[in-house]
């Protein structure tokens, strides 16, 4: 009878060895293998010297899904990474599909620390309130789409945490979307920025959404917009809960 070994697919968090959870670390300690996009394992090779790493580059996510589940059949112990939460634009999802026509191999779904969070803890808590996480990516989501979805978040006075803000394809893509959230929010509205949660060059900056509008960020900046309660206290981002007399 052919034995299979185990894929653990774990959010490492932001990026530092410190965010990752105790729950990630001792899998990450279990595994002979460990899977994922270049960015990420680099991350890891100073904690994990001694594990076989394997590699593929950006925008090979099934390739790198097939890969880990290839090597858990042949009976490897397996950790397929991912930045922040492995569900939250992570591989939990595809590796799940992928694997359905194995449903003896076992599978473990790790959590972590996924950018909303770390990023915002580093701004104040400007999560305070209900809050949206949408990615301005189009690559698998159509551009109509996402207008939709920063449309109707922003109608709905709901805080906006923007992943994938921009890149060199998508100078003006957070132009745009803010363009669409000052339909319906104030342009002082307070927003928020983080770079490189985690890691190394971390910075943050509180701003309106019309200084916003013309900030460059790159795919590393995890951006906030605020809702109408939001505000900037000693330097930070904050969205009250609602509590009296505060």
């Amino acid at each position: 009878m052919k034995t299979t070994g185990k894929l653990y697919v774990i959010g490492i968090g932001p990026g530092s060895y410190e965010d990752m959870t105790i729950r990630a670390v001792n899998a990450l300690n279990d595994s002979e293998i460990i899977v994922g996009y270049t960015v990420y394992v680099d991350l890891l090779r100073e904690h994990f010297p001694e594990k076989e790493m394997l590699t593929t580059p950006m925008r090979q996510e099934q390739e790198r899904c097939q890969m880990a589940i290839l090597k858990a059949l042949e009976g490897k112990r397996v950790a397929m990474v991912c930045s922040g939460d492995s569900g939250v634009y992570g591989m939990s999802g595809l590796i799940l599909q992928l694997a359905k026509e194995s449903p003896d191999l076992e599978i473990e779904v790790i959590p972590g620390v996924t950018a909303a969070l770390s990023g915002g803890a580093v701004l104040g808590a400007p999560l305070g309130h209900d809050f949206a996480v949408i990615s301005l990516s189009d690559l698998l989501t159509p551009m109509e789409l996402i207008e939709d979805r920063l449309k109707n978040s922003a109608r709905s006075d709901m805080v906006i945490c923007l992943y994938n803000p921009s890149s060199k394809k998508r100078a003006d893509y957070l132009k745009n979307a803010c363009d669409i959230v000052l339909q319906h929010q104030k342009p002082e509205t307070v927003c928020g920025l983080v770079r490189n949660i985690g890691r190394d060059g971390e910075e943050m900056e509180v701003l309106t959404l019309s200084q916003l509008k013309d900030t460059n960020v790159d795919m590393f900046t995890t951006v906030y917009i605020g809702n109408s309660m939001t505000r900037e206290i000693n330097g930070r981002m904050v969205t009250p809960r609602g509590y009296k007399n505060v």
